[in-house]
C-alpha cells in the first residue's frame, strides 16, 4: 500500500513519462529480429569451366606447374608449337562449332603452312601413378599473357563418375549425335567458352573419352597479338630497306 500511495503521489508529467519509457522498451523487445548477415565466405558461382582450380583467368607460372607436376605427375613441355583445335574428326567442328572452326582457321592457314605459335604446351602421361583416372592430359598456355588456350583430357572409362560430376556442375549439356560416324558428343558454353565431351570410338570401335575445353577469348588474343607482332615485324623490315638505299 506503501508503495502505491508513492506511485498515486508522483506529479502526472513524471507518471506519464516512465509509461512512455515502459510502453517503448515493451515494443522494441518485441519487434522483428534482424535476420543474421550472409555468409560472407560462400563461393559464388565460378564464371569458366575449371580442371584443378584453372579457369580462364589462370596464370600459368613455375609455381602452378609445381602443383600440376604433384597432382598429374612428371610433364613433357614444348615452347613454340602447332595449335589444332580440330577434334573427334575432320569437319566435325565445321558442322557443329562453325565459330570454333575459324578460330582454327586462323591458327593453321588451309594453304598447310606449318605455324608454330607462342604457346607452352604441358603433357602429361602418368597420371594413373598418381591414382587419378585419366590417360592423357595436355594443357596449352599462351606465353603472351600465361592464361590457358586449349585443356585435352583423355581417359577410356568413366571410372570416376567424370561425367555426372560434370552434369552436377554445370547443369544438363547439349547433346550432338554424330550424323557421318558412330559417336557422341556434349558441350556446355559459358562466357563464349566450350567444354565438350566426346565418346570416340577407337580403330575397334570401343569408345574412348576425350574433353576439350576451350578458352575462346584467350585464344581470340593470342591471335589479335601475333598479328600486331607480324606488323611490326613487316614495319622493321621496310624501314631497314629504306636505309639499305
Amino acid at each position: 500500500m506503501a508503495s502505491q500511495n508513492r506511485i498515486n503521489h508522483l506529479p502526472k508529467r513524471i507518471l506519464y513519462a516512465l509509461v512512455l519509457g515502459l510502453s517503448l522498451l515493451i515494443l522494441s523487445a518485441c519487434g522483428d529480429k534482424k535476420e543474421p548477415a550472409p555468409d560472407q565466405s560462400a563461393q559464388e558461382p565460378s564464371d569458366s569451366f575449371t580442371f584443378f582450380n584453372l579457369s580462364r583467368s589462370s596464370r600459368f607460372s613455375e609455381s602452378v606447374r609445381k602443383d600440376l607436376n604433384r597432382q598429374l605427375g612428371n610433364d613433357a613441355i614444348e615452347k613454340r608449337s602447332l595449335l589444332n583445335l580440330e577434334i573427334n574428326y575432320y569437319g566435325f567442328l565445321l558442322e557443329y562449332f562453325p565459330a570454333l572452326q575459324a578460330l582454327n582457321t586462323q591458327l593453321n592457314p588451309t594453304s598447310g603452312e606449318r605455324r608454330e605459335h607462342n604457346i607452352s604446351k604441358l603433357m602429361y602421361r602418368y597420371a594413373r601413378k598418381k591414382n587419378l583416372p585419366f590417360d592423357f592430359v595436355e594443357l596449352v598456355f599462351s606465353n603472351y599473357t600465361q592464361l590457358p588456350l586449349l585443356f585435352k583430357i583423355n581417359f577410356k572409362e568413366d571410372e570416376a563418375n567424370i561425367v555426372q560430376t560434370l552434369k552436377t556442375k554445370y547443369g544438363e549439356p547439349q547433346l550432338i549425335d554424330w550424323k557421318k560416324r558412330n559417336g557422341q558428343s556434349m558441350y556446355w558454353q559459358k562466357n563464349n567458352d566450350v567444354f565438350i565431351v566426346s565418346l570416340v570410338p577407337d580403330q575397334f570401335g570401343n569408345p574412348e573419352y576425350q574433353i576439350r575445353i576451350f578458352f575462346v577469348e584467350n585464344i581470340q588474343a593470342l591471335l589479335e597479338q601475333e598479328m600486331a607482332d607480324k606488323e611490326q615485324q613487316e614495319l622493321r623490315r621496310s624501314r631497314s630497306g629504306q636505309k639499305a638505299f
